[in-house]
């Protein structure tokens, strides 16, 4: 497919299928929680048994997307660059505190690299509390009181982090159209991510 000299190819259609899946799951995951813990909330609620099958359902589709995406050499690579970090992140966190203008980055800067692996981990510990209060023959009440104050309690952070995310988004309408599109301008990609280079995409 042909596209304008003056785009840069940036996330593959696989890439982008995994992102949005992903937030789905994970948006509904957050709405049917509020339903079933806010009490404001809760009470519009008809049918609790029915938001309760969604929140579980969805919740352990979470990982699904990613391991179907493992399929895409482009995702793999991508997560192979989220999961290590370099000198040059380094420094952009350092430019970060310093409220420097001149942040060096790669194709993902440090607090992508730091959110990707959060989340990633975030949903591990969220499945697993949430199999050990769904299954409750797995452990014994101690382990199954502790997994409902670690699920309760990471579910909001993930929450606060998650609007965090939507905002930096937002505020960043090029970086949308790269998620939404898979291309990007070249000019924004060398002013965000200088040290990204394309060709090895």
């Amino acid at each position: 497919m042909h596209r304008p000299p003056d785009l840069l190819r940036r996330f593959t259609r696989a890439e982008r299928w995994v992102h949005r899946l992903t937030a789905a799951l994970m948006l509904v995951c957050l709405t049917t929680a509020a339903f079933l813990y806010v009490p404001p909330l809760a009470e519009l609620v008809g049918r609790r048994r029915l938001v309760v099958t969604i929140h579980v359902w969805c919740g352990l589709a979470l990982p699904v997307p990613l391991l179907l995406g493992l399929a895409s050499r482009a995702l793999r690579a991508d997560l192979s660059r989220l999961s290590r970090f370099t000198p040059t992140d380094w420094a952009w966190l350092r430019a970060l505190c310093s409220r420097a203008a001149d942040r060096p980055a790669g194709k993902f800067n440090a607090g992508q690299k730091l959110y990707a692996q959060w989340t990633l981990g975030a949903i591990l510990v969220i499945v697993g509390t949430g199999l050990l209060m769904w299954l409750t023959h797995l452990a014994p009440p101690s382990w199954r009181t502790g997994a409902t104050f670690v699920h309760d309690w990471l579910a909001a952070a993930i929450a606060v982090v998650t609007i965090g995310h939507i905002r930096m988004a937002v505020r960043d309408p090029e970086a949308r159209l790269g998620m939404r599109t898979g291309l990007v301008d070249r000019r924004w990609a060398a002013r965000e991510h200088p040290e990204w280079d394309p060709e090895r995409t």
